[in-house]
């Protein structure tokens, strides 16, 4: 309910009593009115082809310069981390330090690589401790700790997404390598297939499926993770004069008309597939994404490919990415797309315009290499490397909603600069998460009793959570359980806005974000009660979606 400041005007009071009420309304001034108002939130449009980025903002500037919604993520990764051997109190040091890094650097979403090799960065029943933690393969670390909670704990805490990423398929990097006496392939050998001097689950089993199913949905049920990640190891890249073992599978295919690359293609899909169903049957706003190869399939082999010469998804390592958008078994995809702007073989700006037209509807989200960011000049002044140049390209795609770098670790760092160069003009304000409209993109209703008030700890700016006026079952033809549909409905964060007295409030501008927090509090910096702001406080469900504003003036 609204409260309303009612001037006394016309009312039938005598002289006194006038007087007074007007040096309490004067008092009470300075603390703001009270009043609040309702914001509506401008409408959020599905991803489409035809759409145009470059919206310009009510103060003129371009919506390409600063979005409001945009994946800004980091691959950290545990193979090539440096963690491996670290004692409990270092490793957490340096996760915390490199989120530190992240976080000024305006990231949003880590991507923590947990599974390397059927191996686990957390306790699990089903797997042994990672060899790249403990630096023998089910060596459990000493004293006992979870960096997987510790990450999506400390990602939280500075209200970053935390997405697990999975390596499915691999199993040793090198055929030397020492697996756990307890480990999957010691108990079932005649599931794996050897292949150079690697070991991989052999795709075509539904055993290995159900296997990696199982691993996942134990990660899904236990941890609050915002994403589970797959990156682009599906079959293994071709070795040149090698035979991938799966031959006795093939042969006994239903399918006799079926040729091998097809019927590979066809395991893959079951495992994505599956996947798919197994997150969304345990946690529906828990995202499924994949970062395939940055080539689906170079125009010789298909007129619908992209004008490029080298390796595929498609034909090399039977990932049949598209068909996973088209049939929604995917919810975001970022291609590593990490050539330089003019390489002959494999374009920047020829694959980014190639995946922006053919995402199918899924969110776009560019896989950007740091190194050769750094590496290569930009092509119109070799003064600059190509950070301005990529970052202006992907922002001009409408199916574009973000950029992943890799790896996050040199934006750690701050190798070259990189991470001074988002923080000061690419990440300069905060961003939302993209809408993920296949998933859901109800908003929740607005905050309610939006107030300013002073307290022990000084002058805060207070609300309640909103109310749950619909429950999400409702909406998705009874798929949720009445869990799962409060759970999606329910108020996760709240993101609150300045504006100056005389500046036009424009939600869609994040220059005027000043936090996004879990609490339903904001410490105001009072000074001297003389100038007057407003305010607006608006709530986000676990998926981002944002509520309308509740907007009330405050004198600092």
């Amino acid at each position: 309910m609204q409260t309303n400041c009612k001037s006394p005007l016309n009312s039938p009071m005598n002289l006194t009593v006038y007087k007074a009420l007007v040096v309490f309304l004067f008092v009470l001034s300075l603390w703001g009115c009270g009043t609040t108002k309702t914001i509506p939130q401008p409408s959020q449009m599905p991803l489409s082809q035809g759409a145009d980025a470059n919206v310009v903002l009510s103060n003129g500037v371009s919506q390409m310069d600063r979005p409001k919604r945009e994946f800004r993520g980091a691959w950290l990764a545990t193979v090539t981390g440096g963690y491996q051997g670290m004692t409990p109190v270092e490793m957490r040091s340096k996760l915390v330090e490199q989120l530190n890094v992240l976080q000024y650097a305006g990231v949003n979403a880590v991507l923590f690589q947990i599974r390397p090799t059927a191996d686990a960065f957390y306790p699990s029943a089903l797997e042994p401790w990672s060899r790249y933690l403990t630096g023998v393969q089910g060596k459990a670390p000493s004293p006992i700790w979870d960096p997987l909670q510790f990450m999506i704990d400390e990602c939280h805490r500075r209200g970053m997404e935390m997405h697990a990423w999975i390596n499915p398929y691999r199993v040793k990097q090198h055929l030397s390598d020492k697996l756990a006496p307890w480990h999957i392939y010691n108990k079932h050998p005649e599931r794996f297939v050897k292949y150079g001097d690697k070991l991989f689950f052999n795709p075509a089993l539904s055993a290995n499926r159900d296997y990696i199913n199982a691993v996942i949905a134990d990660i899904v049920k236990r941890y609050d993770v915002d994403g589970i990640h797959l990156d682009d190891y599906f079959y293994p890249y071709p070795i040149p004069g090698q035979v991938f073992n799966d031959r006795a599978q093939f042969n006994h295919r239903v399918d006799k008309q079926m040729n091998l690359g097809d019927w590979r293609r066809l395991q893959v899909d079951y495992l994505i597939r599956e996947l798919h169903q197994t997150i969304n049957r345990l946690k529906p706003w828990v995202k499924f994404g994949v970062s395939p190869f940055g080539i689906y399939r170079n125009e010789k082999n298909d007129p619908n490919g992209s004008a490029t010469n080298g390796l595929e998804n498609y034909g090399d390592l039977y990932a049949d990415v598209l068909k996973w958008a088209r049939n929604g078994w995917v919810d975001y995809l970022i291609p590593q797309i990490y050539w330089r702007i003019g390489n002959p073989v494999a374009d920047y700006q020829v694959l980014v315009d190639w995946w922006a037209r053919n995402t199918q509807g899924v969110p776009l989200i560019v896989g950007q290499s740091v190194d050769r960011i750094l590496k290569y000049p930009d092509t119109k002044d070799i003064d600059k490397n190509q950070l301005d140049a990529k970052m202006k390209l992907q922002r001009s795609y409408h199916t574009v909603v973000g950029s992943c770098q890799w790896p996050g670790r040199y934006v750690a760092r701050n190798m070259g600069n990189y991470a001074d160069s988002l923080k000061i003009k690419y990440h300069k304000y905060p961003a939302l998460q993209p809408v993920f409209y296949q998933i859901d993109a109800q908003a929740p209703y607005h905050v309610e009793k939006l107030d300013a008030q002073w307290s022990e700890a000084g002058y805060r700016l207070t609300w309640q959570p909103p109310l749950i006026k619909h429950l999400r079952e409702m909406l998705r033809g009874g798929m949720l359980s009445q869990k799962q549909a409060f759970e999606m409905a329910r108020a996760d964060k709240y993101v609150v806005y300045r504006f100056a007295r005389h500046q036009k409030v424009d939600l869609t501008d994040p220059k005027y974000i000043v936090t996004i927090t879990d609490k339903c509090y904001y410490q105001l910096p009072y000074v001297d009660g003389k100038v007057r702001y407003h305010y607006v406080v608006t709530a986000m469900d676990r998926l981002q979606n944002e509520s309308d504003g509740q907007m009330i003036a405050v004198k600092l």
